[in-house]
């Protein structure tokens, strides 16, 4: 599941319920044929309320994504670090068409002259420049296509 459209930054109020859900689907998430049981069992719940919390965080943007991580490598693809320059009447319309590539992922609006940055990841090195090619050609911006060199792991887990 992930929030489509213009990225928007506004501050959002967390019920208690919000918090502890989001709190419970970072890391330790169940890999079970029930994963929203499993979760509703620890936050004391239905499967349904864990399942309408989750929709009710991506509405109204407190989290943009919800899904699985996959390590595109080592399934035999590749991914890149993408930017576009555009111009800020045309964000949305933008925004829309890279969202709209299934590759993209992470799509983030930055205050910057590269001021909107994107994942891709494709099965092969010449379908993701490819695809890379596409997006500037059909956004008409310039772009910027940025292949990892080294990786570098980042544990990251936001206390709500």
């Amino acid at each position: 599941m992930s929030r489509t459209g213009a990225l928007h930054q506004t501050a959002q109020v967390l019920s208690d319920f919000d918090r502890r859900l989001i709190n419970a689907l970072q890391g330790d998430f169940p890999l079970s044929s029930t994963p929203f049981d499993d979760i509703a069992a620890r936050l004391d719940c239905q499967p349904e309320e864990v399942m309408e919390g989750v929709e009710s965080l991506l509405e109204r943007g407190v989290i943009t994504r919800f899904g699985p991580l996959f390590n595109i490598e080592q399934l035999g693809g590749t991914f890149s670090l993408c930017a576009l320059h555009v111009p800020e009447e045309r964000f949305e319309e933008v925004t829309e068409l890279v969202n709209a590539c299934p590759e993209v992922a992470h799509n983030y609006r930055r205050d910057h002259h590269w001021n909107m940055w994107f994942v891709l990841a494709t099965e092969t090195l010449e379908e993701l420049e490819a695809t890379f090619d596409d997006i500037v050609a059909r956004s008409d911006c310039p772009g910027l296509n940025l292949p990892k060199e080294q990786e570098f792991y980042v544990g990251l887990r936001l206390t709500a």
